[in-house]
């Protein structure tokens, strides 16, 4: 049986990780208000704008364009969002999850990185980390959407790539998060997708061309869901984060008082030891 000292040591360690889990709650507490809101702001928009694009491509016919065309080689390119920070639960890891058991081929599969957690974990699993852009998951903007947009867009459209997914956390509420893998390119047209009331048989007509058009609007549409993603993710993490640093504050309360019944125990067994030994003294000398 541990000892006095080593009960009271033991109490005092976790009570010290208990007030640090309680500044952590409250800090991610704080920030999933902010991000929350910015997350209910945004998420009209997007989904709007993810509708929007898949019933027009529904209806564009046989438009050659290089956003459009579907390539049989080349790499997916998965742009992954997680946490620079660990201590979020199963956020990181349920992203990761996702990604490995998905269809996707390891070996043909290149990782987009953002935030630190995500790249580490991949690359452990052997995944081919083409660009770490870590520092956005401070404070995404549309800018740094838009210039990982570029990018894999040129690529893209140069042949390099056959598909562009987008691996992040959707965030539905507080305390609902859910790990969501999204292809941007080439579009995955659903007739769940498109607007009730249209007539999917009706072709698109374009103002001035089709080329010029969809060369503004794919990649308005690629930069709106990453930067929607990125909004999502924030949010999701600092939900995750304040449930997980809720319940360890939970358990080290449960492991305090566990620990201070086994003191008083410890501490009473004592008294009763000495009291013992007393009285046998003084039998002794009577």
């Amino acid at each position: 049986m541990a000892s006095m000292r080593d009960i009271k040591r033991r109490r005092t360690s976790i009570s010290s990780t208990q007030q640090i889990t309680k500044a952590m709650k409250l800090v991610s507490t704080v920030k999933l208000q902010k991000a929350k809101g910015r997350a209910e702001d945004v998420s009209p928009y997007f989904n709007a704008m993810y509708r929007t694009v898949c019933s027009m491509l529904a209806r564009v016919g046989s438009v050659d364009h290089p956003y459009l065309t579907e390539h049989d080689e080349g790499k997916c390119a998965v742009i992954t969002i997680t946490s620079n920070r660990g201590l979020a639960g199963g956020y990181n890891s349920n992203i990761v999850k996702l990604i490995t058991a998905s269809e996707l081929d390891k070996d043909e599969t290149e990782i987009y990185a953002i935030g630190h957690k995500g790249e580490e974990l991949l690359a452990h699993r052997g995944y081919s980390i083409m660009d770490a852009d870590n520092d956005v998951m401070e404070a995404p903007t549309y800018e740094d959407a838009s210039r990982i947009c570029k990018d894999l867009l040129k690529r893209y459209a140069d042949g390099e790539l056959r598909a562009i997914y987008l691996a992040y956390t959707h965030f539905k509420n507080t305390v609902v998060h859910e790990p969501t893998l999204l292809q941007l390119l080439p579009v995955a047209v659903d007739e769940e997708d498109i607007a009730e009331g249209n007539d999917s048989n009706l072709l698109m007509n374009f103002e001035p061309n089709e080329e010029e058009a969809l060369g503004l609007i794919v990649p308005k549409y690629v930069t709106s869901l990453i930067y929607g993603a990125l909004i999502e993710a924030v949010a999701s993490e600092n939900g995750a984060r304040m449930q997980a640093m809720d319940s360890a504050t939970s358990n080290a309360e449960d492991m305090i008082s566990d620990l201070t019944l086994k003191y008083n125990r410890a501490r009473q067994g004592s008294i009763t030891q000495e009291l013992t030994e007393i009285i046998a003294g003084a039998e002794a000398l009577a």
